[in-house]
């Protein structure tokens, strides 16, 4: 049996500078507060908890005062400054600059729109941590869509900017910009409508996927790590699957199945950009003492 750890997969850059950071910090103070999980993997999250880094939310953030608190790669809302500001509390910011571009532009967009008296769409999921800071420079008023459902709470007789969730699959994009085009043109609006799709997914995920599509395709197992929790990680599986029917997703060394291989096989293990490298190194082993 052979098995191949995929080059590219593992932690992007942002994901590698919030852990950095807080690895750093922990270095020298026992303990670090983290707004929401650093990271959607619950193994490396239990990795940065021994070490001393505390996970909380919004509710506990509200009841803290003169202290540090990390924040992660996928970037907080406006409001959450304003709070930190008020109860003296350190923000040790780790937003992703990728996040931080795609923040400002919305938030540009969102001032230009007023005057046409149109509407920001994002193409994210409702309740993501990194789409609740999007919406958050719209001042909450951006429409989110993630089903074809969702298109229905766009006027398409109004001026549209539509932007995207950093990590959504390129595909999934351009089919939901697809899809807006038809419903402007069945609207039948007597004026043609201002629609502007502004590309912001991140060229790193966005890369990755047809490099998975390639790598799924050479293998004949390919096991995908990654957090349950993680956006990235259902995407890029999905991907795989396509291509090998022979995929299996699993978040911890716990879950293989023997029966999953032949001795003969090649097996290839991939990740999300959420994914440990040393975990997969993990499962690696773990497939080789087979």
């Amino acid at each position: 049996m052979e098995v191949v750890i995929d080059k590219k997969s593992g932690f992007c850059f942002g994901v590698v500078y919030a852990i950095q950071m807080a690895e750093d910090i922990l270095s020298e103070d026992d303990k670090l507060y983290c707004l929401g999980d650093i990271v959607h993997n619950d193994q490396e999250v239990d990795r940065l908890n021994n070490l001393g880094l505390e996970i909380i939310d919004h509710n506990k953030l509200n009841t803290l005062k003169n202290c540090k608190v990390l924040i992660r790669a996928h970037g907080e809302p406006p409001s959450t400054y304003a709070l930190a500001l008020k109860n003296n509390i350190q923000l040790l910011d780790a937003s992703c600059p990728v996040v931080l571009k795609l923040q400002h532009q919305i938030k540009e967009g969102h001032e230009d729109i007023q005057n046409i008296n149109g509407q920001i769409v994002i193409y994210g999921k409702d309740g993501h941590a990194e789409v609740t800071g999007l919406v958050g420079q719209t001042n909450g008023e951006a429409i989110i869509v993630y089903s074809d459902e969702d298109l229905n709470k766009i006027n398409f007789n109004k001026p549209i900017y539509l932007y995207s969730q950093t990590t959504k699959s390129p595909a999934a994009f351009a089919d939901i910009v697809a899809k807006i085009k038809l419903r402007i043109i069945a609207a039948g609006s007597k004026e043609e409508i201002k629609f502007i799709v502004h590309d912001t997914l991140c060229s790193q995920v966005s890369r990755k996927e047809p490099h998975l599509k390639t790598f799924s395709k050479s293998h004949d197992v390919i096991i995908f790590v990654s957090g349950t929790k993680s956006s990235n990680g259902k995407m890029l599986y999905s991907t795989c699957k396509k291509e090998n029917k022979q995929t299996y997703f699993i978040s911890s060394i716990d879950e293989l199945d023997i029966k999953w291989f032949d001795k003969s096989d090649k097996v290839g293990i991939c990740g999300a950009t959420s994914t440990p490298r040393w975990l997969m190194e993990k499962v690696a082993s773990e497939i080789e003492s087979y």
